[in-house]
Order: C-alpha cells, then structure tokens, then sequence
C-alpha cells in the first residue's frame, strides 16, 4: 500500500469543523482453521481415490493406516505456513495450486513420521499404534515373532515410500504452470533433503551422551527449523513469486522459530503427558536422542548425576522409575529452565524479525499468532 504524501491535509470542512481522515481498513486476517481444513479435504479424496484405484486389493490396509494416520490429528502446521507463505508475497485467497502444493508437503511429513517411528522404535503416534505396529497385523507368521516384527518394519517402510511418492502426485495435481514447478519442485527437494540429512546426524548421536550442544543444535536446525518452518515459508513465497526479501523474512523468523519449536518437542518428550502428545514420554530416553535438553544437563551435571544419566538414558529397558531419575536431573541442574528460557529468547527474535521488516498485515500477523502457538503447545 503506497503511503499518503507526506503533509496531507486532514480536512478542513467549509462550516470550519475539522474531520478526520477515513482510517484504513484492516486487513481480513487469513482464516487458519480453514487453511487446515481444505488441506485435509484433499488429502483424505486422494486417498479415497488411491483406494479406488488399487492395483491389487492385498495393499488396501497400507492405504488405510495412511488415511488414518493422516485423519488422527496433527497441527498441519507445514501447511499452514506454506498458505502464510503465499500471502507473505502479497498474494490472497487459497487457490488450487497453494493448496495441492501445501498437502505435498504435508503428505511428505507423513512418510517421514512413518519412517521416523521404525528408526525410533516407536510403538504410538498420534495415540495409535505406529504403523511398523499396526502393518504387523497383516503377516501371517505368530503375532509377537522376529518374522512379524521384521514383516511390520519392512511394510512400513513400503508405505513411507508410497506417501514419498504420493506428494510428488499431488504437487502436480495442482496444475501449477511451468514457472511454478521450476521454482517450486527442486525447494520441495531441499526441503526434503536437509529433513533426511538431518535425520541421519541424529542416528550418527544418538545413544551418544555428550555435553556436545553445537550437534544437537545443527539437528535442530535441519530437521526442524529448516523443514517445519522456513521451507514451508519459502515454498508458498516462492509459488508466488516473492522476491529475496520476503524469503530472507522467511528466514529470519523460520530459524530461530523452528528452534523453539523443537526444544518445546525435546521437553515435551521428556516431561510432557502422553494423553495429550498422543507418545510415550520414555521413548526418547530410551533411545538415547541427543537433545539439547540432555547437553546441557551434562554439561552442568555433577559426576554422580553424570554417571545416572550414563547409565540410564540409552536404556531400552528403562523403566518409569529411571525416567523419573532422569528427569530429575533434568530439572535440578537447571537443564529445563534453560531450555524453557531459549525457547522465549528464539520465540523473541523471530518476532523482532517481523517488526524490523514489512509483511503484508494479515500474514505478518498470521505469523506472529504461529509463533505463540508452536512455542507454548503441550501436545
């Protein structure tokens, strides 16, 4: 919106009664619920379709656990920011072409979750079985047995490759044009990319105790600020045709955000109610995970309570009692707080990010909603 000219008159009416000028209207704030709900809208007639479709009726519950995966929940968070995306260039509404591009995304969160939970050997996501659990049901070899175990992980695997596929079909369902899929499709790869690469400095840490901070931090980074935050940003930026300075806004509040997005995850794993987060809170002591979290207690750690979280996180056998111990530690060295107070302090910069930058109003203040949301979540 072009300023008025400096030194415009407010109004002098003839009568001598002075009248003040007609306030700008307010931008319509975008409608996130919504957002939400037209991506699941085509997500679940997608699948009905590949239902429909299925070349052999034997793969029927690889598509269902996938439709109810999806159908159990999730902030679609990914979605949302790539629609805020698109009107951070100054775009409006919700075309096809913002919404297909936003499921992509948010199928390929589903193969990810997939895939993360046979790395992780998890058995609940979102409150129901994982899918390497669930997929167990379809061997026929004894529930319980190596071979049903390995039939579970390897089916998984499968449907995670199949949602991997499935995002690519629906980004060009969208019909964008040809500019579009050039900008679009190698940033959808990115995205992707710095998600798995990610993933595999995690496993390289993981049952690793160290008061490293600066791998934890590099994970962080990849798996979660980059992939949850900016890139869904960017990608709605791009499928509009921003220019470098909206993406660099993108980014200046894509980090720090999605580095308090994941800290919030790290306490929620170690301290968070499993009712409400839909997962266990043993799961990520279990595996030893190399969380921030777990850092700076180390570093701050006296030998004793060192040795305890030597011996107990990276546990697969750890019970509530040592979880508890654990958590203990976590909260007596100060290692929670200080996470607590680095979640504030990136919640904080992300939002100065938009106030030393000029956004479109509706998507500036979409976003400074998102920034309390994923900050202060409990599931």
């Amino acid at each position: 919106m072009t300023p008025p000219p400096s030194g415009t008159d407010s109004g002098s009416a003839a009568d001598g009664q002075t009248h003040l000028p007609h306030a700008c209207p307010q931008p319509e704030p975008l409608d996130l619920a919504d957002i939400r709900r037209k991506v699941e809208d085509i997500l679940q007639s997608f699948l009905d379709e590949r239902l429909r479709d299925l070349p052999h009726h034997q793969a029927r519950p690889l598509v269902e656990h996938l439709r109810t995966l999806i159908a159990a929940g999730g902030k679609r968070t990914r979605p949302v920011l790539c629609a805020i995306g698109w009107h951070a260039a100054g775009r409006s509404g919700t075309p096809p072409q913002l919404l297909h591009l936003a499921a992509a995304i948010e199928m390929f969160h589903a193969a990810a979750m997939i895939h993360d939970d046979i790395i992780d050997r998890s058995a609940i996501r979102r409150g129901l079985p994982s899918a390497h659990h669930a997929l167990r049901a379809q061997c026929t070899a004894a529930p319980g047995s190596d071979t049903s175990t390995w039939f579970g992980a390897s089916a998984a695997l499968v449907l995670g490759d199949l949602a991997l596929s499935w995002s690519d079909q629906l980004l060009y369902r969208g019909q964008l044009d040809n500019a579009q899929l050039q900008d679009t499709h190698p940033l959808l790869d990115t995205l992707r990319s710095e998600a798995l690469i990610g993933c595999y400095i995690e496993l390289l840490a993981t049952g690793r105790q160290t008061d490293d901070l600066d791998t934890p931090m590099e994970i962080n980074r990849l798996k979660t600020a980059k992939y949850t935050i900016e890139r869904p940003l960017h990608l709605g930026a791009v499928l509009a045709g921003a220019g470098p300075a909206v993406l660099s806004t993108c980014s200046a509040y894509g980090i720090p955000l999605g580095q308090a997005f994941q800290l919030r995850d790290d306490l929620l794993g170690a301290f968070g109610d499993p009712t409400a987060t839909g997962k266990p809170t043993l799961d990520d002591f279990r595996e030893g995970k190399p969380t921030l979290l777990l850092a700076i207690a180390l570093s701050r750690a006296a030998p004793d309570q060192r040795e305890c979280l030597h011996q107990l996180v990276g546990d697969p056998l750890l019970d509530d009692a040592g979880a508890a111990s654990v958590r203990e530690i976590l909260t007596v060295t100060g290692a929670r707080q200080k996470v607590e107070d680095l979640i504030e302090s990136h919640r904080l910069q992300a939002v100065a990010a938009l106030d030393e930058r000029t956004l479109p109003g509706a998507a500036a203040t979409a976003l400074r909603q998102m920034a309390e949301t994923v900050t202060r979540r409990y599931a």
